[in-house]
């Protein structure tokens, strides 16, 4: 199976709860990344968001290689502006053993400034995830000492949102769904599914990390989906129900997908 892109593709591949996993697959050339993206509303994205790009010069190279395999004219932004996905470049200076973040064309971010991830190793940038320096950091730590030029991996994960914007900045969940009920989650819910691929540059050895967002209202996905949903929400880890704010959504988002189960058995 490989991961679609759409929230409803993604969602069957994406962690539902419990232990943090990578949950990676490995994607042919022509999955790797979208082939019709809105070029507009990319631009649209960079011009609100323009401290979406960052780069040292650590990753200035990598940047230029990136564009040119991807045939664009420049660095790591243009190559960003003509493609549906953000994209974040990491390396590791000899004899350091962890990989930092040197750039970040982002144009559609959920809930993270680039500025303030620079240079960080992976472990600091993820340091908000709970469970994740337990049951996922050596993990990912060899997986990526292990990566080779050439294959290519990519993984998905979900978020409920309030706000269908592509780039979401979180409020304070007692607000933000304040106005969501069991009746109106169709419309009110908005699952934002990310679909990040790996894969490193052959010439730099830096490894690109793309992020390509996907938003659509609840009432839109499948019942399936909805169902997956729900019961990911009761498996979440202790601390990860509070970084979701899924206090404040849970009961609506449960109760709709009850009855939505129903309509469909009815």
């Amino acid at each position: 199976m490989s991961l679609g892109f759409s929230v409803d593709e993604l969602l069957p591949r994406a962690r539902g709860g419990g232990q943090l996993k990578m949950g990676l697959v490995k994607l042919g050339g022509n999955e790797w990344l979208q082939s019709d993206p809105d070029l507009a509303a990319r631009a649209e994205g960079f011009a609100q968001f323009p401290e979406g790009i960052q780069l040292t010069p650590e990753g200035e190279a990598a940047g230029r290689e990136l564009a040119t395999g991807l045939g664009v004219s420049g660095g790591l932004a243009e190559a960003a502006h003509a493609h549906h996905e953000d994209m974040c470049l990491l390396t590791r200076r000899d004899g350091e053993e962890h990989y930092r973040l040197v750039g970040a064309a982002v144009a559609w971010p959920s809930d993270w400034t680039p500025a303030d991830k620079m240079g960080l190793p992976l472990r600091a940038l993820h340091a908000p995830i709970q469970g994740y320096e337990e049951q996922l950091a050596t993990g990912v730590d060899r997986f990526m000492e292990k990566l080779r030029p050439g294959p290519i991996y990519g993984r998905a994960n979900w978020f409920i949102a309030a706000t269908p914007d592509m780039r979401w900045v979180a409020e304070p969940p007692e607000r933000a769904f304040a106005h969501v009920t069991q009746e109106n989650a169709g419309e009110t819910l908005f699952v934002r599914s990310e679909r990040q691929t790996l894969r490193r540059l052959p010439r730099t050895g830096a490894i690109l990390f793309t992020i390509g967002i996907y938003v659509a209202p609840l009432g839109q996905l499948s019942t399936a989906n909805v169902g997956r949903l729900a019961g990911g929400l009761t498996t979440l880890l202790n601390g990860e129900v509070e970084r979701r704010g899924v206090g404040a959504y849970a009961r609506a988002l449960i109760g709709y997908a009850k009855a939505r189960e129903e309509e469909t058995d009815a």
